[in-house]
């Protein structure tokens, strides 16, 4: 079983800081990497695979430096983010040629075991650039599988996926965690993170924001104030109702119609809501939250 360590490492490109004094462990399981677009996520994984150097601090795969240590690459498989650029090649072809990088005994049998985990078998004897984005994204997971490896490090794995694609690509990573592998894959997109890992690493701006449980990380989202625009047929009313409610912190009209209502506690307002509507005979005609951008989650766990 292997774990990857980062400790206060940080990475500059002349005077932009990508990542900034990040320390973490990545155990076996599966783990998250959230944080929104920008946050720092993929130079984070390029310094967890050794294709970067930390400009400041260590990151260790086993203890060992990964930057240079040649022999990391037998134990980790990367997915990137970006495009495939072998859009000449088939399916076959690449995961074959990655088999055949890695000097593997039986570089056919094995690019046939990654290509059949992925559920690329059928479509692999057609060029990659016939392919759809899901298609290239599993080809992609095909030439990281193609070594069996114990990590494996995904770059928003979930982008251009279909739904049934997507479930099935889920459920892949899960059981790869429960086999032992230390999986970690980013995302800017709460939802698939909660359905895959239990174990977050929050990044935010380049640092390192929250780190722990799902749960955990879910309870300091949702515990975090919120602002929603409430529409009824008598927003006055609805106002003068909402503001003696516990979990509403302020109220104020809107010159154009409806409610601005700030929350301390979404939970119990949305339990709420339709019982003091109905309490006072106020219909609600429209529930809109106007800072549920993960951003302004993300502010909100560092303090910004």
């Amino acid at each position: 079983m292997s774990v990857i360590t980062i400790d206060q490492a940080s990475r500059w490109y002349g005077n932009v800081v990508a990542v900034n004094g990040i320390s973490m462990t990545v155990r076996p399981g599966v783990t998250g990497l959230l944080g929104p677009n920008g946050a720092g996520k993929t130079t984070l994984i390029a310094l967890m695979s050794g294709f970067v150097a930390p400009s400041a601090g260590t990151v260790t795969l086993d203890g060992e430096p990964i930057w240079r240590h040649t022999d990391a690459y037998r134990t980790i498989g990367l997915v990137p983010e970006r495009e495939l650029s072998f859009g000449y090649l088939t399916g076959r072809q690449f995961v074959l040629a990655n088999a055949e990088l890695h000097g593997l005994a039986d570089p056919g049998a094995a690019a046939e075991r990654a290509l059949e985990v992925v559920e690329m078998t059928e479509p692999a004897g057609r060029r990659i650039g016939t392919y759809s984005k899901g298609m290239r994204q599993r080809v992609k997971l095909a030439s990281a599988l193609v070594h069996d490896p114990s990590v494996l490090l995904l770059d928003e794995p979930f982008n251009g996926v279909d739904p049934r694609q997507r479930l099935h690509l889920m459920s892949l990573l899960r059981r790869m965690g429960a086999e032992g592998r230390t999986v970690l894959f980013s995302s800017h997109i709460l939802e698939e993170v909660e359905q895959v890992a239990r174990q977050i690493e929050v990044m935010v701006s380049g640092r390192h924001a929250a780190s722990g449980d799902f749960g955990q990380i879910r309870r300091l989202m949702t515990d975090r104030p919120v602002q929603y625009v409430v529409v009824g047929d008598d927003d006055r009313a609805l106002a003068g109702a909402l503001i003696a409610e516990p979990s509403v912190v302020a109220v104020a009209l809107r010159r154009a119609g409806g409610v601005d209502v700030s929350v301390s506690d979404f939970g119990a307002f949305t339990v709420r809501l339709p019982q003091v509507a109905r309490q006072h005979g106020i219909r609600i005609l429209e529930l809109t939250p106007t800072d549920e951008s993960l951003e302004s989650v993300f502010a909100y766990l560092v303090g910004g």
